[in-house]
């Protein structure tokens, strides 16, 4: 497999071929997954809950960021790596250019940041500065103290329009990529098709461009419980990497998610 890059990702939208992406935070999972042919790696601020055994993803600090996104770097060969932007890294455009300077120095190519249109001149100025952003919205857990928990987002037509209209500047400012979390189905449809940059869903139906997945919920060894988006590959493979082959194939194939996995409304 050739090395992945996001001009990569964004011919792929083009051309109709399905992302598969998951998250790791070490160089051993990391060379799996890049093995069995995963296109992208995000380094999650998920494992404050996954690694830290924290209730949420708050906790979680720059250092834990770029420590993590080192290990896996050692790991990977063509894989697309994409840093998370933990919680406050980026409230000002100066904390984000010198925090996500960080995640490249530490081998991403690529950053992420939740939210939405406020975050239209940070996106500008570290594009300027040569990095490249991974937009997200939908459920975004930095704010899960404002939603008041982990609840489905874009429920109501108002508030999908506006996740619409971000989107679409998230975009304009130089986003090259969008995850779209815990939103309906229909709703991911309607951003997918609204813009140009590649969408990869969580919990945001089958017809976004690619689909993501914590490793610990893909391999069936999350401690807490099993979203309804994810599926336990392991289970029906009964091996680390053939599970990774298996759901980039179902990814690939449009089998994955299924009925089950999605938010209908």
């Amino acid at each position: 497999m050739a090395k992945i890059t996001t001009s990569t990702l964004i011919k792929m939208k083009q051309q109709g071929e399905k992302i598969s992406t998951i998250t790791a935070y070490d160089a051993s999972f990391a060379k799996i997954f890049d093995q069995a042919g995963i296109h992208a790696i995000l380094i999650g601020d998920s494992l404050g809950m996954v690694l830290q055994g924290q209730d949420d993803t708050i906790p979680v600090s720059i250092e834990d960021m770029a420590y993590h996104t080192q290990c896996v770097k050692r790991g990977v060969e063509n894989t697309l790596i994409i840093g998370d932007m933990p919680f406050m890294s980026y409230a000002t455009t100066e904390q984000a250019q010198i925090n996500a300077a960080k995640l490249m120095q530490a081998g991403a190519s690529m950053v992420k940041m939740e939210g939405g249109a406020w975050l239209v001149d940070t996106i500008k100025s570290l594009v300027e500065r040569g990095i490249p952003v991974c937009a997200h919205l939908g459920l975004t857990p930095q704010s899960v103290n404002v939603f008041g928990g982990f609840k489905v987002q874009g429920r109501d037509d108002a508030q999908a329009q506006q996740m619409i209209k971000d989107a679409q500047a998230l975009e304009v400012a130089g986003a090259q990529l969008l995850v779209l979390e815990c939103i309906p189905a229909p709703l991911g449809k309607s951003i997918s098709e609204a813009i140009s940059i590649p969408t990869i869903g969580i919990g945001a139906g089958k017809d976004t461009d690619g689909q993501i997945l914590v490793m610990h919920d893909a391999l069936g060894i999350s401690c807490s419980y099993m979203p309804k988006f994810s599926r336990n590959f392991i289970k029906e493979t009964g091996d680390i990497k053939k599970a990774i082959e298996l759901y980039i194939s179902e990814v690939t194939k449009g089998n994955f998610p299924g009925e089950d996995h999605i938010f209908k409304s």
